[in-house]
């Protein structure tokens, strides 16, 4: 269900330099400022050995398990770094891409080189693999197979529809806490707040610059209430409501993703003399859910049921670079009943990868730590069926998604107060139809942060904007980054930049790919590295 990308730096290189840290004294969840001084070895870099990005150096580093037991039981974090160029030197800028779950290592690479190089010259790009996941160790897997096509029907309209995706959040959560019972205490936003400070030491840096996306917006606000003194720039795109961690910010999108869904039937609807499937948005929308409704008795390939397709789909409200390839894949099944297309989409973008799912298991591990979740399964139905009265879309596929959490076998943490008026400027990007990220998110970080500047890309419905394409919002980020500069308005937004235009209709006889041939190269690439769910 989440798309990942593939880490482009090999185990072996990746753990490559074996660093011991001293953190600072501070329990795992605690919200509390260290009072301990760090004392850190510094990383020993290798190549990474990725012909993408050449520059990429790789290393690890040891931190403890639990923050309050500094020599405690250590974990192993993956780094990697582009290292600056230039005779200015800016300090080391961390970044990551959300998820939370998401690989951070080649997020350097493509952050150095997407840059301007005599910006990115000046930094220390720096990318990490946060606790639990991906080249870090250990990493997390709870259940391996737990998304194996076909599944139940995301709509429970049956007791027996709804047992059956109980019984698999049930099955999960209890994988998880019978797997790493010792772990899952300690995988949370907090826990890795204190990790990405244990860089900053073994770095020798007093003060970090910090660039999230989606989720990594959140990492990067805890930070920064925790350590405000620490922090040199601070830049989020896409940005989390923390007032609705983390139960209420996913129905928040389940509205924001049927919003999405709607404008994508009427660009297919618009190109009607590609697709022919309508020139009618609702006509088209219907005829979605009546493919919905087809597949769920007769999935295609034996691979793509229902639950499958809302998989496919659900990208397409991230990143409308994968309009033209779904709309295809629609069109084929509904005019030539071809479900091959179909079938090529879902395993390009819905599928989780056969040999586990290390993302899905931090997103659950951290979303069901970090803040309370209802425990009695009557809330959720109450919910969820009110959602889905209303936007239908990705109701049930989201619940689900998250159900884990009502039966955690962890304890669950207070969320941050990230409100802050310690820090020096910072900037924040939003787009107003953002789905994963409600656009009421970015003011809510705004009216928090004091003397942060809010920029936002009007009409824009993509997830992760800056470094894919939009000049516009790439030189206020380039700006920034050069001299700390922020724009000031007098509204809500104190620049606003206009939405890059909607891709090209692609023809139908085309080869199949996950992005349009119109679609921004640069936004392809970075929409890859996010990932989807955060």
């Amino acid at each position: 269900m989440k798309k990942r990308a593939a880490a482009l730096c090999g185990a072996a290189a990746v753990l490559a330099g074996m660093i011991t840290s001293i953190p600072a004294d501070a329990s795992a969840g605690s919200a509390t400022a260290p009072r301990t001084t760090l004392t850190t070895a510094k990383p020993t870099w290798k190549k990474c050995g990725t012909s993408r990005y050449p520059t990429l150096q790789c290393a690890s580093l040891k931190v403890p398990l639990d923050h309050s037991k500094p020599h405690g039981r250590q974990i192993t974090l993956a780094l990697s770094r582009v290292a600056h160029t230039a005779k200015t030197y800016q300090g080391p800028l961390l970044v990551n891409p959300g998820g939370p779950g998401g690989s951070g290592l080649s997020l350097a690479g493509f952050v150095a080189s997407s840059l301007p190089k005599a910006v990115a010259a000046q930094y220390d790009v720096i990318g990490f693999d946060p606790r639990g996941v991906g080249a870090s160790r250990p990493a997390l897997d709870c259940r391996p197979g737990s998304f194996n096509p076909v599944r139940p029907d995301s709509v429970p309209s049956t007791p027996a529809i709804e047992k059956a995706n109980l019984d698999r959040a049930k099955a999960f959560a209890k994988a998880c806490g019978k797997k790493y019972a010792d772990l899952l205490p300690y995988i949370d936003t907090v826990s890795a707040v204190r990790d990405m400070d244990s860089i900053r030491a073994a770095l020798g840096a007093k003060k970090i610059n910090y660039f999230g996306y989606s989720y990594g917006t959140y990492l990067g606000a805890v930070y920064a209430k925790l350590y405000p003194q620490r922090v040199r720039r601070l830049v989020l795109d896409s940005i989390v409501d923390p007032s609705g961690v983390w139960y209420e910010d996913n129905i928040g999108q389940d509205y924001a993703f049927n919003d999405r869904h709607q404008a994508f039937m009427a660009w297919v609807a618009k190109h009607d003399a590609t697709y022919k499937l309508g020139t009618d948005p609702a006509g088209v929308e219907a005829k979605w859910y009546a493919m919905r409704g087809a597949l769920a008795k007769n999935p295609a390939g034996k691979k793509v049921g229902a639950s499958e397709l809302e998989d496919t789909f659900i990208p397409g409200g991230y990143y409308n670079g994968y309009w033209p390839s779904l709309a295809k894949a629609f069109a084929a099944y509904v005019n030539d009943k071809n479900t091959a297309p179909l079938v090529a989409a879902y395993e390009n973008l819905g599928a989780v990868n056969a040999s586990g799912d290390n993302g899905y298991s931090i997103y659950t591990a951290v979303q069901c730590r970090d803040a309370s979740w209802p425990r009695d399964w009557n809330q959720w139905r109450k919910d969820n069926w009110a959602v889905y009265g209303k936007a239908p879309f990705m109701a049930w596929n989201n619940a689900w998604y998250n159900a884990p959490c009502a039966f955690w076998p962890t304890k669950t943490l207070r969320p941050v107060n990230i409100a802050n008026k310690a820090l020096p400027p910072t900037l924040l990007f939003q787009a107003t139809n953002d789905a994963a990220t409600p656009y009421q998110g970015g003011v809510t970080v705004h009216h928090a942060l004091r003397g942060s500047s809010l920029v936002v890309e009007q009409g824009g419905g993509n997830h992760g904007i800056t470094l894919s394409g939009n000049a516009c919002l790439d030189k206020y980020l380039a700006t920034y980054l050069t001299n700390g500069k922020v724009p000031h308005g007098r509204g809500v937004a104190d620049a606003v930049c206009k939405k890059l235009p909607d891709p090209e209709p692609q023809s139908t006889k085309a080869a199949l790919s996950t992005a349009s041939d119109g679609a921004s190269s640069a936004g392809a690439t970075l929409h890859g590295l996010l990932g989807h769910r955060g």
